[in-house]
């Protein structure tokens, strides 16, 4: 229970030493990046639509990446995240790129006390909702960051994926919410090979906890997608079977890897 109560500290430690190894990685290609090269996927930009204008408060945005591609697409940014030295390397980012973003560093939970705005559309993505222990808490950051008929635009891998033991061999964790996850990993998704070891605390999400979640909380949804393949390259044994598509041989398209959602706050 200490760990447990202590996650916030723990997992921004974890994601503080993750940032300094993802910020040179092949996986984030900051040249590309650099170079006007966007880090968003096409599941994501179909879903967002035209953003040109737009107000977007995008959460768990580690070191703002997609924050500032969305900004390159013309909307008004801003971006939040636990860890200090993800944001701090963000700023720097919306300086070298002069691409306008304001970043918050702060427990997504806590959000409420450090930012008074409403935007059009909140937006988050892949490997998020994991490190969250109450998607009715997140759920209630959403509503109350969105304006009346703002969309809530969130793609995040499945939580199928999350049951699975590191090889794809076997079943090792529950699909529901049942149990605290507490682990000690070397090495990070963006560079396996990392000198690092971290401890980290997360829960597995399933699908009806994500929909009453939002539904509880003013938010309708409006679209939800499912997709047979990963657009990053994040897990052990994964094979690009189409640029920019990657999968596990030999479940081939049998498993959901991703899935994505469009829900829109009610209006008053």
């Amino acid at each position: 229970m200490e760990n447990e109560s202590n996650y916030i500290n723990i997992n921004k430690d974890a994601w503080n030493k993750k940032t300094e190894f993802h910020i040179d990685s092949a996986f984030y290609n900051m040249t590309g990046f650099l170079n006007g090269e966007t880090s968003l996927n096409s599941i994501e930009v179909e879903l967002l639509g035209n953003i040109t204008g737009k107000k977007i408060l995008h959460l768990q945005c580690h070191f703002g990446q997609d924050t500032l591609s969305l900004g390159r697409m013309g909307a008004q940014v801003t971006g939040a995240d636990l860890s200090d030295v993800a944001i701090n390397k963000a700023r720097e980012l919306a300086i070298t790129t002069g691409i306008p973003a304001n970043f918050v560093c702060c427990d997504i939970y806590d959000l409420p006390n450090h930012l008074d705005e409403k935007f059009d559309i909140v937006f988050t993505s892949y490997g998020t909702i994991g490190w969250l222990p109450d998607l009715d808490k997140w759920a209630k950051v959403i509503n109350h960051f969105l304006k009346p008929g703002g969309s809530f635009v969130f793609a995040e891998f499945h939580p199928f994926v999350w049951m699975f033991d590191s090889s794809f061999q076997k079943i090792d964790y529950s699909y529901f919410n049942v149990e605290t996850i507490i682990e000690t990993e070397t090495g990070t998704y963006a560079d396996k090979a990392a000198l690092m070891e971290a401890k980290t605390i997360s829960w597995n999400h399933g699908l009806s906890e994500v929909f009453t979640s939002l539904i509880s909380n003013n938010l309708e949804i409006k679209t939800f997608k499912e997709y047979d393949y990963s657009p990053y390259n994040c897990f052990s044994n994964m094979k690009e079977f189409e640029s920019k598509r990657f999968r596990i041989p030999h479940l081939q398209n049998k498993i959901p890897f991703v899935y994505a959602l469009v829900a829109v706050k009610k209006l008053d």
